[in-house]
C-alpha cells in the first residue's frame, strides 16, 4: 500500500519543514512540496502535527526467552511502537544469558516472528565466553554487551584478563554497564548493618552512588583508549560522569570531535534519570528502583546539559519491567528496573514544553545519532530511499498514563497518573502502518536491523 502524509512539520536534520511524504514499498519514495496530485491508496492529512523518524531505543530488556511471566518481545515492541518507537537493541540478560551465537540466533528467530519494531540484539559477554564474542558478525549485530557492574540477571564481567582481551580485540562496538562492584557491595553491607530491613527510603542511591558510576566508567573509558576500542557506556546516572566525555558532532553518518577525529568513547542518558531525582523514592520507592540508580536532584540537570553540549549522544530508556508483586517487596528483595518504553518520546516532549531542549535536539539524540553511533543501515532519517520509520505527533493532545492505556505485559508505568501534553498518532514501521491513533496492524512484523560496517 503506498501512502501520503500531506501538510507534516517534518522534523529531521535540525529543520522542521512543511512537506508531503510519499511511502511506497516500505520506503520514503519522495519528499516535497504539493504532493496531492500524486495517486497512492491512503492519504494521511498531517496538519498541525509533526512528522518525526522513528525513535531507535538502543537499550530494552525485553525478557524473552525465560522469564516471559512479566514480559516478551511481542508485548514490549508493541508498547514500544505505540510510543513511537519503531526500532530496538536488546540486551543480553535474559535466561538463559545471550552467550553464544546459537542463543543469541534464538532470539533473532522470536524477533521475526513477534516483534512489531524493527529489532537487533546485543552478543553477551561473560568471563568464559571469549571465542563466542569474538564470532560476532559487526553487519548483522548491534553489539556487545559487558556488565561491568551487576544489575538484573548477573552477568558480571570482572577478570581483568578478559576485559582486556575482548577491548582488544573487539570485532564491533562494545557497549557497558558501569558500576563499580567492589564500591556497591561494600556499601550494601554496610547499609545492611546499619538499617537492616527497615531503610530510608533514598537508601538505593546511596548504595549505587556517584564513587561507584565514576570509578566504573573511568576504568572503560580507559581501555577503550588503551586498546582504540568503539566503546559505548550506557545510562550515565551522575554529573560526576560527564567529565569523561568530549563533545561531539554528526558528520557524514559520524560522530566525531571538533577536531575532526572519530569520537571513541560514546555515552547514552535515559529518560529516568533526566525525569526523576532521589526525592521521588519518597512517593515512587521501588517502582523507580534501578541500575545505576536515580540519584540526588542536580545530577539530573547536569546530564541534560551534556545532552545539549553533545558529550553525552544519545537518549534512551533502559526499559526493564518486573511484575507490581515483584516491586513490592521489600527493598533488599525488589529487582531493580521499570518499564518506560511507551513514554519515552512523551518526557522528552514534556522537557521541550519546559524550554529544556528543541524538537530538533530530541529527534537527533533519539534518531539521527542513534543511527550514525551504531552506522545502522538506512533508518534514523527522513530521507528519500530510506526505510520508513515514521511517526506523526500531536503536540497539542493528551496523553493521560493509566493501567488501563498501557500495553507492557508488567501492567504498570511509574508514569501512572501523568498527563503529558502529547501524543503519538501514527507509526510507520519499515513502511507498515502499525499504530493509529490507539488501534494495531500486526499483519506485517518488524526488520532485523543491519549495520553498514
Amino acid at each position: 500500500m503506498t501512502t501520503l502524509i500531506v501538510n507534516a512539520q517534518v522534523v529531521n536534520e535540525n529543520e522542521i519543514n512543511e512537506f508531503d511524504v510519499i511511502i511506497e514499498n516500505g520506503h520514503i519514495q519522495r519528499i516535497g512540496k504539493d504532493l496531492q496530485h500524486v495517486a497512492t491508496d491512503r492519504v494521511i492529512d498531517a496538519k498541525g502535527q509533526y512528522l518525526m523518524p522513528g525513535i531507535i531505543d538502543d537499550q530494552v530488556h525485553f525478557r524473552e526467552p525465560g522469564l516471559t511471566y512479566k514480559a516478551n518481545i511481542y508485548t514490549e515492541s508493541k508498547a514500544a511502537v505505540a510510543g513511537g518507537v519503531t526500532s530496538f537493541m536488546e540486551m543480553p540478560n535474559t535466561v538463559p544469558n545471550a552467550l553464544t551465537q546459537d542463543l543469541l540466533a534464538d532470539k533473532y528467530k522470536i524477533g521475526a516472528e513477534t516483534s512489531l519494531a524493527n529489532y537487533s540484539f546485543f552478543m553477551g559477554a561473560s568471563n568464559d565466553n571469549y571465542e563466542e564474542v569474538m564470532r560476532t558478525n559487526p553487519a548483522e549485530v548491534c553489539g556487545i554487551k559487558i556488565f561491568m557492574g551487576s544489575s538484573t540477571g548477573n552477568m558480571l564481567v570482572d577478570a581483568p584478563d578478559v576485559l582486556e582481551k575482548i577491548f582488544s580485540n573487539a570485532p564491533t562496538i562494545i557497549a557497558t554497564h558501569c558500576e563499580d562492584e567492589p564500591t556497591v557491595r561494600q556499601r550494601m553491607e554496610h547499609f545492611k548493618e546499619k538499617y537492616g530491613e527497615n531503610v530510608p527510603y533514598n537508601i538505593h542511591a546511596l548504595i549505587r552512588n556517584e564513587e561507584a558510576c565514576l570509578k566504573s566508567s573511568t576504568f572503560a573509558s580507559g581501555l577503550a583508549h588503551k586498546h582504540g576500542t568503539r566503546l559505548h557506556i550506557l545510562h550515565i546516572s551522575t554529573g560526576d560522569e560527564v567529565v569523561l566525555f568530549e563533545p561531539g558532532i554528526r558528520k557524514n553518518g559520524q560522530i566525531l570531535l571538533r577536531d575532526g577525529t572519530p569520537k571513541l568513547v560514546t555515552a547514552e542518558a535515559c529518560v529516568h534519570h533526566l525525569w526523576f531525582d532521589a526525592e521521588d523514592y519518597h512517593t515512587l520507592g521501588n517502582k523507580i528502583k534501578c541500575n545505576p540508580a536515580i540519584k540526588a536532584p542536580h545530577h539530573k540537570e547536569v546530564i541534560l546539559q551534556a545532552v545539549l553540549d553533545n558529550r553525552i549522544d544519545v537518549i534512551a530508556t533502559d526499559h526493564a519491567p518486573h511484575t507490581i508483586e515483584e516491586k513490592a517487596q521489600g527493598y533488599w528483595q525488589a529487582p531493580s528496573g521499570l518499564p518506560l518504553v511507551q513514554h519515552t518520546l512523551n518526557v522528552m516532549l514534556e522537557l521541550n514544553k519546559a524550554g529544556k531542549i528543541s524538537i530538533e535536539r530530541i529527534v537527533e539524540k533519539m534518531s539521527h545519532t542513534v543511527a550514525d553511533l551504531f552506522q545502522i543501515s538506512k533508518r534514523g532519517y527522513i530521507r528519500e530511499g530510506y526505510w520508513a520509520d515514521l511517526i506523526l505527533v500531536d503536540t497539542n493532545a493528551q496523553t493521560r498514563v493509566e493501567a488501563s492505556n498501557l500495553y507492557s505485559k508488567c501492567g504498570w508505568s511509574p508514569f501512572e497518573g501523568v498527563n503529558f501534553q502529547s501524543s503519538v498518532t501514527h507509526t510507520f514501521v519499515s513502511g507498515n502502518l502499525v499504530y493509529e491513533n490507539g488501534k494495531f496492524n500486526e499483519t506485517q512484523k518488524g526488520q532485523r536491523l543491519l549495520f553498514s560496517r
